[in-house]
This record gives C-alpha cells, structure tokens and sequence, in this order.
C-alpha cells in the first residue's frame, strides 16, 4: 500500500517526478534525516499551549504559534536535536509540495486498516445481525442496531476526555491508542463464535468501543505527524485511502459468503463469521507501521511526572472546558460539529438496517455501499484540495448543505434499490470530506500540547451526536412504526449546524490565506 501511495503521489506531483533519480535519492535521504531529528517541544509553565510548534524558520527559543492565535510574548523553551542545513531544505521543498513523506504514510495506513472495519459494521454485520433476530423472533433491527451504537458512544463519551488528558503525558498517547485497538481486534474475532443475538451484539458493541476510542488517539496523531498547512491534505488522503482500501478485504469477504456455501460447503452463517477473522487481520496488518513509527512530539508532562499528571487530571479537565468557554470560535464549531456529525454518522451507521426495514435485497444493500467506497475516495482526496484554494470550513459548510439535501431524499424518496444506490453514491461524494476536513481543522484551532485532551472532548461532541441522533431515529421508527420520519428528524440537526458555521469567525482563515 505505501508503494501504491509512493505512485499515486509521483504521478501527481511533477516536482518530484521531475527530479533525476541521483538527485531523488538524495532528496529522500535528506527527508529521512529530517524525520529521525524530529523535534521535542515541551512549552515553559508561562506560556500559551498554542505556542509549542516551531515553524520551519523560526529560532528554538522563540517560537510563535502556528495554529492562527495571537503570539505570547514569552519565549518558548525547546529541547530540539540538530539538524543540518539542507535536511531542512528538503523538508521545506516537501512542505510545499502535494508529496506525502514516510511518516504522513504511516500515518494514513491506519485509517486503510480500520475502515475495513468501518465497512464491514456499515454492510455485513447489520445483515447477520437481522438473521439472528429474526431466528429469535425479534423484527425491529433499525432501534436494536440504534440502542446498541447509542450505548457503544455514550461510554466513548464518557471515557475519552479523562484518558484523553492523561495521554498528553509523553509517551502515553500510544499505550492508549494500542490498548483500544487491540480490544477492537479481538473483539471482532470474537464476533467469529457462534453466539445468540444478544450476546452478538454485545461483542460487536465491545469491537465498537475499541475502534472508536482508537480513532480518539488516531486523530490526534495527526499534529505530530504533519503540519498545519498540510493538515487537510494528509487528513483527506487518510479517508480517501481508507475508503478504497477497505474495499480489498470487503470484497473478499463478500466473495467468501457467496461463494464460500458451494466451495466449501460451509453455510451462510459460518462464511459470515469467517469475514470478521479476515477483516481482524487486515485491521491488524495496517496498523503495524503506525504503531512502529509514531513519535508524540507534542505533550503537556514529560513521563518522569507521570504521577503528577494523572493526579492533576481533573484539575486539567476543568481547565481545558474554561478555555474552550472563552474561546467562541472554537466553542461554535464544537457545538456546530456537534449537529452535523451526527447526521454524518447516522447515516452512515443506519443506512443499511434503514434500507433491509425497507425490504430493500441484502445483495443490493452491499453492492451500493461498495460503490460507495470507490466513488469516496477521489472525492475525499478532491475536498482536500479544495479545501486549499477555498478554505477548509467554507468546504465543510458546502458538504453540510449537500447533507441537507442527501436526507431530504432518503426521507422522501428511498423505497427501492435503484433509490439506494444513488444514496449512496450522494454519500460517498461527500462522506469522507466532511470527516476529513472536521478532523483536520479542530487541529489548526486547538494548543498542539493538549491535543488528546482537547480531542477528548471532540470525541464527546461526536460521540454524544452518535447517541442522540440513532437514539432519535430509533425512538421514532418505535413510536411510530415509520423509519422514514426518524430520518427526517436529521435534518433539523443539519440545519442548526449550518447556523453557527454562519456565525463563526474562521480563526484558520488567515493562516490558511498566508499558505
């Protein structure tokens, strides 16, 4: 894959290309140097988080904020490696340039190695939920698939901004991301056992919490891996990779459960369980070079006061929630995103079981969401650079609006399967940028040094969303027996989203007009 993403990078980029190979190499070396030098910033007691990243070109003891707020007048102490004079260069040359270095890479595979995961919980796992329902009598698979998820989030919810806190201790952030991502994995093995509907859920709620509290720590890696003018790029190449990548173990196992009866003779339900294995290893395999290569260069506590951190942990939180009350801008686009990511992941989680209640074929429900992925993945990549030459939220405030319109039309219009394909097609055009460009922004406007603490309470803000949009839609399709309604609901939420982005001053728009 990173040679795929080496290829897709030099085909599309005729600066690197250009270069003759002795001088590539050198230029590459150059950039490997620059890696292994990586910076360590750790910001004096007096000044603002927001100063802990140096640019390119500025002295180690005085470095002025990147991410668009007002510069503190106190130096910041850096303890930073040497680095010669043209590895910088070269860094600089690759900064500029649509080329993904080593690190951006590894970085991306992992969302290649989730989103097999993603895919197959959005697909298959619905399906053979339903199968077993329906084998112990039970019918409404939208509000049992809807409760299930709106309890998966609420303990994300809850537990992310205090273990959020805890790994912007140094050397933290990855334990935390390698524990959640190892009960996602084995929870999805798990799914493999021949288990009755409640406890299937049970497991897939466990492998849902592991996944989504890995994405927690995923995300905010990306400030150590990149820099902010770079952010939306690597962000969107991170979705868009990951959407057409997953397609690779998706389609195997979908080859698997229908091809698996006749070749095997297993039956339906055996080669099902047998897809959850595969797709384990895949998420696995992908994840290997993250977990290898990632650095925290941005952190509030060196380990050696690991103690004083854990215990100042609330202390922090506290303090955290004051600043994102004082910051407006920022607190209006976590309350923004907070209306319209759940729409986002409502669709995205509900789609097929809103579509199997509609009588819709399994096989076609399948086929459409594979689409899916291959129409996402250019249009994610094309967002992010879109979001170069607009803007990133006037980019995201244009997916919004397209939101709007894509419920409007599953709401009134879904009844077949030819309506459910261009569902999903209307999707995949904008799924995968406004995820990527969200996730990419809340970086440029939050102090690196308190990154996972910070996007501790994004996740709150997206996982909250996650309970009360699937708790809406289920609670209606109960009450009233009609899921189009509970869909319909959404966009209400789409539309007060699209309100306070109106309302918002951009702190990212001048840095964004500066690069």
């Amino acid at each position: 894959m990173t040679d795929i993403l080496d290829t897709a990078q030099r085909q599309d980029n005729p600066t690197i290309t250009g270069i003759a190979p002795e001088n590539r190499v050198q230029h590459l070396t150059g950039l490997d140097a620059t890696i292994a030098c990586s910076q360590r910033i750790v910001p004096s007691p007096s000044v603002d988080a927001t100063s802990s990243t140096p640019s390119d070109s500025t002295p180690a003891d005085s470095i002025p904020p990147t991410d668009g707020t007002p510069a503190d007048s106190t130096p910041v102490t850096a303890h930073a490696a040497n680095t010669n004079t043209n590895a910088n260069a070269d860094t600089n040359n690759i900064n500029n340039t649509n080329h993904l270095n080593r690190r951006e890479k590894q970085w991306i595979l992992y969302d290649v190695g989730n989103s097999a995961f993603v895919l197959l919980s959005t697909a298959v796992i619905p399906i053979y939920a339903n199968s077993l329902l329906k084998s112990a009598g039970e019918s409404n698979i939208v509000s049992t698939w809807g409760y299930m998820q709106t309890i998966a989030s609420l303990i994300i919810a809850l537990l992310m901004p205090i273990l959020g806190s805890i790994a912007d201790v140094q050397g933290m952030k990855i334990k935390f991301f390698i524990g959640f991502f190892g009960t996602g994995v084995l929870a999805c093995c798990a799914m493999a056992l021949p288990l009755g509907w409640v406890a299937f859920l049970a497991v897939c709620m466990l492998a849902t919490i592991g996944l989504n509290g890995s994405l927690t720590f995923y995300d905010s890696m990306l400030i150590d891996t990149t820099t902010n003018d770079r952010m939306d790029q690597v962000s969107s190449h991170g979705y868009g990779w990951g959407y057409v990548g997953s397609t690779i173990p998706f389609i195997a196992c979908i080859a698997l459960i229908f091809a698996g009866p006749s070749a095997f003779g297993w039956s339906t339900a055996a080669c099902t369980r047998a897809s959850f294995v595969i797709t384990a290893l895949w998420w696995t395999a992908f994840t290997i070079p993250l977990i290898s290569s990632y650095r925290q260069t941005h952190y509030r506590e060196t380990a050696d006061h690991m103690r004083d951190a854990v215990r100042g942990t609330f202390a922090e939180l506290g303090h955290t929630f004051r600043e994102i009350s004082h910051n407006k801008p920022l607190w209006m686009f976590m309350i923004a995103f907070f209306f319209y990511i759940d729409a986002v992941n409502t669709v995205i989680s509900m789609s097929t079981s809103y579509g199997t209640q509609l009588g819709i074929d399994s096989t076609q429900l399948v086929l459409a969401l594979l689409v899916t992925q291959f129409v996402a993945f250019p249009c994610a990549i094309a967002y992010g650079r879109l979001a170069r030459r607009f803007g990133c939220k006037p980019m995201i405030m244009a997916a919004v609006i397209a939101y709007l319109g894509i419920v409007c039309f599953a709401a009134f219009f879904l009844r077949s399967a030819t309506e459910f394909w261009i569902l999903a097609i209307l999707v995949g055009m904008f799924q995968g940028g406004i995820q990527a460009l969200s996730r990419s922004y809340y970086g440029k406007i939050i102090p690196k040094s308190h990154a996972n603490e910070y996007y501790g309470f994004y996740d709150i803000f997206g996982k909250t969303a996650s309970i009360l949009g699937t708790f809406i839609v289920a609670a209606t399709t109960s009450a009233t027996g009609n899921a189009s309604l509970g869909v319909l609901s959404i966009g209400v939420l789409l539309a007060v989203a699209l309100v306070f982005l109106v309302l918002q001053r951009d702190p990212a728009a001048a840095s964004e007009t500066a690069a």
